[in-house]
């Protein structure tokens, strides 16, 4: 080494870094210990990687579904939705609601057909004539299907025209009127986003969901949060205890003002009058009469659309640019 090239000349030899991650010698944990020095060493050794307990606690699947991890799996079910619908740059969301059992109307039409087989075979059966009954009636209402499907693509075809970021269709992803919606967005050839719940049966999403912003969640909290977070209309088709729940869920924080209101539409006027009745209710002094202001109905795709548009039109805080109607 030239004197001037020594550390005591001031000057560093010059060498390659190390490598990242490797070594050029082992150490000594990097061989286990040989059956040569005990013959018990690797059946011991066996049995101490394939112990529970030597597994990294985040890929200790066992472990993260004990109780006492239930706060971890919350953060974690709240933050990887989160980072997804963030990824993709989605600031808004219009969530539909309704029954998993409102069909295509083909599929409606089949279901009766099959139960008009089934009655002829037994006339006297009154429980296929309550079937045949239902069945009628969930063939009326298909029609709330194509209505969800054609509300999709008027949602889909302005996706990304909303101020602030982009706006998508959100369901449950589930099968009915959550389908619909998704379908017609799908139709346009638009994202949608659909937030599954897992059941202690199995249940699949519809197949019209976005696959890489279709979610499924554990707990129903964080699915209303997220429901919830990026809303800016909520409309709701006839459903039954879920659909109720959101929908009461919603109103409820608007009504206590713990989320500012945004346009709740009911479609179908005749079906929500007799599952609640809120007149009654203002009547009976349980709500106030402005919480009926909190809530609308509708009966076509593009008058729900014109409505939500005109509320934020009056709110002062326009929902899309003014040459944005209904495609």
């Amino acid at each position: 080494m030239k004197a001037d090239d020594s550390p005591a000349g001031g000057r560093s030899p010059a060498r390659h870094p190390p490598q990242p991650d490797r070594r050029r010698q082992s150490l000594p944990t990097a061989k286990p210990k040989p059956a040569a020095d005990d013959p018990a060493a690797p059946e011991a050794l066996r049995r101490i990687l394939a112990s529970a307990s030597y597994r990294e606690a985040d890929e200790d699947l066992d472990f993260l579904q004990e109780k006492e991890t239930r706060g971890l799996r919350l953060q974690l079910e709240y933050l990887k939705a989160e980072t997804l619908l963030r990824e993709n740059n989605i600031a808004h969301t219009v969530a539909v609601f309704g029954s998993t059992r409102i069909d295509e109307p083909r599929a409606a039409q089949r279901r009766l057909d099959d139960c008009v087989r089934r009655l002829g075979e037994d006339p006297h059966n009154s429980t296929l004539r309550q079937q045949h009954a239902v069945a009628l009636r969930l063939l009326e209402k298909s029609r709330y299907y194509d209505m969800a499907r054609a509300f999709g693509r008027i949602v889909g075809r302005v996706a990304d025209c909303s101020y602030g970021g982009r706006t998508m269709i959100m369901t449950g992803g589930g099968p009915g009127i959550m389908e619909a919606a998704n379908r017609g967005a799908h139709d346009v050839g638009a994202p949608s986003i659909g937030l599954n719940i897992s059941l202690p049966h199995e249940q699949y999403p519809n197949p019209y969901v976005t696959p890489e912003l279709c979610l499924k969640f554990r707990y129903f909290a964080l699915r209303k949060l997220h429901f919830m977070m990026r809303a800016r209309a909520l409309v709701v088709f006839p459903g039954g205890f879920g659909t109720i729940d959101e929908l009461f869920e919603i109103l409820e924080l608007s009504q206590t003002r713990k989320m500012p209101p945004v346009p709740v539409v009911l479609v179908g006027e005749p079906f929500w009058r007799r599952a609640f009745d809120p007149e009654f209710l203002v009547e009976e002094g349980m709500i106030d009469a402005e919480d009926r202001e909190l809530f609308w109905f509708s009966e076509s795709a593009e008058a729900i659309w014109r409505d939500i548009l005109r509320w934020y039109e009056l709110k002062g805080e326009p929902f899309c640019p003014s040459d944005v109607g209904v495609p």
